[in-house]
């Protein structure tokens, strides 16, 4: 549908709709974990965007160039692009989208075994996931802090961190929770 809808938006010279149909055509190749591809499409809509001056379209083309490379393990392109996304989501005053880069980011640093950056991330998303009011997303910061404490040999406090988003995982009936709960449990056995 999505190829059907790019070829009618480049049929009417809808360039705005031809640049959504390349970020969903991206989104659905990340989904089926074809990478490169993905970017392929979400760099056409990046040029779309940005001919349009659309910032937030911009934004969102990024932040998904960004997890399309930390998924190729290329976490240094990974962290440029969400830098990128997290400059244009505070320009705009888009908390969603801030927390979602800096969660990203926190996550690319992680992965990269900078741990302390990435808590700083963590944190800083905690933060705003809670003045917002998105469970989820505190959620997963607080998830993502246990697992850098983990790595800074901090298991006591990355255990503290752990039960919160379990509680909050439970609460909402996020899909992850049982993960959660294992790991917990064989961090409270050790």
């Amino acid at each position: 549908h999505h190829e059907k809808r790019l070829v009618i938006t480049r049929e009417t010279g809808d360039r705005q709709g031809e640049g959504q149909a390349l970020g969903n055509l991206g989104l659905a190749y990340w989904n089926l974990g074809e990478y490169k591809r993905a970017i392929e499409y979400h760099e056409q809509h990046l040029a779309i965007a940005r001919e349009f001056s659309d910032r937030q379209g911009e934004g969102h083309a990024l932040g998904n160039i960004g997890l399309a490379y930390w998924n190729l393990e290329d976490y240094n392109r990974a962290i440029e692009n969400h830098e990128q996304h997290l400059a244009i989501a505070r320009e705009f005053g888009d908390q969603q989208g801030e927390g979602q880069a800096l969660n990203n980011l926190g996550i690319a640093y992680h992965s990269l075994g900078k741990y302390e950056r990435a808590i700083e991330y963590h944190e800083k998303r905690l933060v705003i996931t809670r003045e917002i009011g998105d469970r989820q997303g505190e959620g997963q910061a607080l998830w993502n802090l246990a697992l850098a404490l983990d790595k800074l040999n901090e298991r006591r406090k990355a255990i503290e961190y752990a039960e919160a988003a379990l509680k909050i995982y439970e609460q909402i009936e996020d899909p992850t929770t049982s993960g959660v709960r294992k790991q917990l449990e064989d961090w409270q056995k050790s």
